[in-house]
């Protein structure tokens, strides 16, 4: 199975350089892994928080009570000429 974000993590890696330093190369892969995974993380959670405000709006939308503007609520004893 083909995975890009490995592909270009073993990209970095293997990346010649004039002065090959390890630690530096290692640095680069990791900081560049973070990232990834953190965008990722990122877009999860906004995910998560736009399906719990459709799960609020869906519970909360039985609540609204629907209102009539029939005429027969305008000739009720109750309002005052």
């Amino acid at each position: 199975m083909h995975d890009p974000f490995e592909e270009s993590l073993r990209d970095l890696l293997k990346s010649s350089e004039s002065s090959h330093d390890d630690d530096a190369c290692l640095h680069r892969v990791l900081k560049t892994a973070n990232r990834q995974v953190g965008a990722g993380d990122l877009f999860a959670l906004m995910g998560h928080c736009l399906g719990a405000l459709m799960i609020a709006i869906n519970s909360g939308a039985g609540h609204i009570a629907p209102v009539s503007r029939s005429k027969s609520s305008e000739s009720s004893p109750d309002k005052a000429d």
